[in-house]
């Protein structure tokens, strides 16, 4: 299968920049073209190695991205708790924003919520029949379905699954997405955590069920590449949503590619010096996945998750090793790994093993080779130094001390409120933009990127350090200035004649001063509110009714990059909870409990976990003497904090303060 304010002075130089020759006569030029139109790549497949500095291994490996990712979102949130008012979290800097780069444009959050949510249906979906959850040894995500290759095959799998390849494999389409999405799936365990990720082919990628071996799986090849590959299967397993809790063993990792992973993944990851050291624990789990096994009367771990029972003793334990095990040690490992049925575990060991129930070859090149499995892929590779850059990510995160919000910057006019704008851009919330000129709609997306760049950059841009921030991978300059003109030509011109998209006297590229950008009108808003007390009240909320939804939502995938090493999220994010708060403060002090609430909505729509906004906006509706709202409030927060990846626990002072308002939400919550 394949599977108000003055108007700003006059600019010193007023020439639009110039459309460079159409390159389409010229078939080296013609080969550029794609690269200026629709997103790069980011389906995991190869990425053409233009520049040497880009960390392609992870912007390669789409479903790892987006579990790094994620867990760093939590850590990040964390990190925001302890941030000051007035300040902003500390960001990633040098080799660290170019990691977060990489795993930003390769990134498939939905594509790792779809294995994710769809595993967790078709457990439920086999239970509510009486069914048992087949053997799944492989698994091909690609850009329009979900294929499993199941063992024995079957005909008949549940709604919305079909059956291919007289039952060998069994589909589901990326459709069933958002209905899956609405499923109340939370209480169900995942049913397959050892699925990862070896590698893509050219239609997707390719993960593998690490626990369906039942025994040894050995990894040959040269040590560089045979590490690397270890390396990031440890990787996906401790940062990817289909998994519940789990340990992960790691032996015989350099020790600071292990104290890396340690740092990204504390909770699921411990190091050992040696295997000795790991083979009691693991020898201890195994006893006891046997006893719950008779216990509760399933015939296979399988069985126990996809019924619910017993749920802490399916949680699996994966040993990776990055050396070759002694002939002793290689013993005791195939013993403890050959069960005749599948356990909570899985076994990764480096090297020629004789009794190995699969050997993997990985070569120089990057091939991957899985044997009797039939796979012949490209590896997903993470290098040591990119592991690092990753765990500096972490690092950072883990910083408590922000930095101070910036003023105006250099440049930057105050916005002009004399009439509406010919050209208007839109940032906090969907990306929208109103201009006047033609747009051909193949290469909008694009050219919205460039556009939404400059915008937030008022101080101008020199051609070199844009063409780094959209075309990370490389572009040539011929590319790249026609991708400007494009911009240009769509922008047109303001009402003096004057070009919306200039060149300055510095050579950098900036927008005019009649082009509205609704992130600097809030900017302008809170600083004016701060100069004129008076009228805090009422800056504050002309700020925040700028606030349409997250900040440049809907953006497409495997685009903006560029926002890692940017200040933008981070200061817009505590910029706008900063603003909702204070004006939440403002109008509960003014005896205006609906004012309140509607300011705390305010700051929810652009930062939606933010717990500080849910008090205030409990707090806000408590003030309005409607008990109805608050438990409803609650109610909504609930089901964020199942639903969304990054909630996945409350402060206690949210706690404490919902204790106090619904005494009784707990008791509520488990009807």
């Amino acid at each position: 299968p394949q599977p108000p304010a003055a108007q700003a002075p006059q600019r010193p130089a007023e020439q639009a920049p110039a459309r460079p020759d159409e390159p389409a006569q010229q078939p080296h030029a013609h080969r550029l073209e794609p690269a200026d139109e629709g997103p790069p790549p980011v389906t995991g497949l190869p990425l053409p190695s233009i520049d040497l500095g880009w960390p392609h291994g992870l912007a390669a490996a789409s479903l790892l991205a987006a579990g790094v990712l994620t867990a760093l979102g939590r850590r990040r949130r964390e990190q925001m708790w302890h941030r000051g008012f007035g300040t902003m979290i500390a960001r990633p800097e040098g080799e660290a924003a170019r990691a977060e780069e990489a795993l930003r444009v390769g990134q498939d959050p939905e594509g790792a919520q779809l294995l994710d949510l769809s595993l967790r249906q078709l457990s439920r979906a086999l239970a509510d029949r009486g069914r048992t959850l087949p053997t799944v040894y492989g698994v091909h995500l690609g850009a329009e379905s979900l294929d499993l290759w199941v063992a024995p095959a079957d005909p008949n799998p549940p709604e919305p699954w079909r059956a291919f390849d007289d039952g060998q494999v069994w589909r589901l389409s990326a459709d069933t997405l958002p209905a899956l999405r609405e499923a109340a799936l939370g209480d169900v365990l995942a049913p397959y955590p050892g699925l990862v990720s070896i590698g893509t082919n050219a239609n997707g990628r390719i993960l593998v069920d690490l626990e369906a071996a039942q025994g040894l799986i050995a990894v040959r090849g040269p040590e560089e590449t045979r590490r690397a590959a270890l390396a990031a299967i440890a990787l996906e397993l401790a940062t990817n949503r289909w998994s519940d809790h789990m340990r992960i063993t790691l032996v015989g990792f350099d020790p600071d590619l292990a104290r890396n992973l340690a740092e990204i993944a504390p909770d699921r990851i411990r190091t050992v010096a040696s295997l000795q050291e790991a083979l009691p624990e693991l020898e201890g789990r195994s006893e006891e996945v046997r006893q719950a096994l008779a216990a509760s009367g399933a015939d296979s771990v399988l069985t126990g998750r996809c019924r619910g029972v017993f749920g802490e003793a399916w949680m699996p334990h994966y040993l990776i090793m990055a050396d070759q095990p002694t002939d002793a040690e290689t013993a005791r490992l195939v013993a403890l790994a050959r069960t005749g049925r599948r356990m909570a575990s899985g076994y990764l060991v480096a090297g020629e093993v004789p009794g190995a129930t699969w050997t993997w070859d990985v070569t120089a090149d990057g091939r991957l080779h899985a044997g009797v499995l039939g796979f012949d892929v490209q590896a997903q590779l993470v290098r040591p130094e990119h592991y690092q850059a990753v765990a500096d990510l972490f690092r950072t995160a883990s910083r408590t001390q922000g930095a101070p919000l910036p003023g105006p910057a250099d440049g930057e006019q105050p916005p002009s409120f004399d009439h509406r704008p010919e050209v208007d851009i839109r940032l906090l919330g969907p990306i929208e933009v109103d201009a006047p000129g033609p747009m051909d709609e193949s290469r909008r997306a694009l050219c919205t990127e460039v556009l939404v760049y400059l915008a937030t950059h008022p101080g101008g841009v020199h051609p070199t350090v844009l063409s780094g921030a959209i075309w990370p991978r490389g572009v040539s300059a011929g590319v790249r200035d026609a991708c400007i003109a494009r911009v240009s030509d769509w922008l047109g011109r303001d009402s003096r004649g004057r070009p919306n998209l200039y060149y300055d006297e510095r050579g950098r590229i900036r927008l005019g001063s009649e082009v509205r950008v609704d992130w600097s009108v809030f900017r302008w808003l809170v600083w004016r509110s701060a100069a004129e007390p008076a009228s805090e009240t009422a800056y504050l909320s002309y700020a925040l009714d700028l606030v349409r939804g997250p900040l440049l939502a809907d953006r497409p995938r495997g685009r903006y990059g560029w926002l890692a090493a940017d200040q933008l999220e981070y200061e817009a994010t505590a910029r706008v909870i900063d603003v909702a708060h204070r004006l939440a403060v403002l109008r509960l002090e003014e005896g205006d409990a609906h004012g309140a609430v509607n300011a705390a909505r305010a700051g929810l729509r652009m930062v939606p976990d933010d717990e500080g906004l849910w008090r205030d906006l409990l707090r806000a509706t408590h003030a309005t003497g409607d008990a109805t709202q608050v438990q409803v409030v609650v109610d909504e927060l609930r089901r964020r904090l199942g639903r969304d990846p990054l909630m996945d626990h409350l402060q206690p002072e949210t706690e404490a303060l919902i204790e106090e308002l619904v005494p009784h939400w707990r008791q509520v919550a488990h009807r």
